[in-house]
């Protein structure tokens, strides 16, 4: 009876089957909540940046129109009255982002609270 035991290790496909195997394995709990509150701080600013960008934008080209009525074609009183619509919505543009970052904050504040207090006691 000859048993040979042949063993050979390589760190490279060891390595490569620890990713495979980490794949198929359950997530832990705690990364899964780590996870949800990196989201959730994430996404506080997002929608309040679109909807105050895309105001900004679209009152800048309100006052461009506004201003090539004024001083290209010489329709005054539009163009005044287009400049005015322009700057208020530039104007009101930053209080929208802050009231939409404040409104969404309070949405959430209670998930992250109780996710940073299981996190932090763990």
């Amino acid at each position: 009876m000859s048993e040979n035991f042949e063993y050979s290790y390589s760190a490279e496909r060891q390595s490569e089957i620890e990713a495979i195997r980490k794949k198929y394995l359950p997530r832990e709990e705690q990364e899964n909540k780590m996870e949800r509150l990196r989201k959730l701080d994430a996404s506080v600013g997002t929608k309040a940046l679109i909807a105050s960008m895309a105001l900004g934008i679209l009152s800048a080209l309100v006052f461009g129109v506004g201003m090539c009525c004024f001083l290209l074609w010489s329709l005054w009183v539009l163009g005044a009255l287009l400049c005015v619509v322009g700057v208020i919505g530039m104007l009101v543009a930053p209080w929208l982002y802050r009231r939409l970052v404040e409104k969404r904050k309070a949405e959430i504040a209670p998930e992250i609270l109780r996710l940073t207090e299981e996190l932090s006691q763990k």
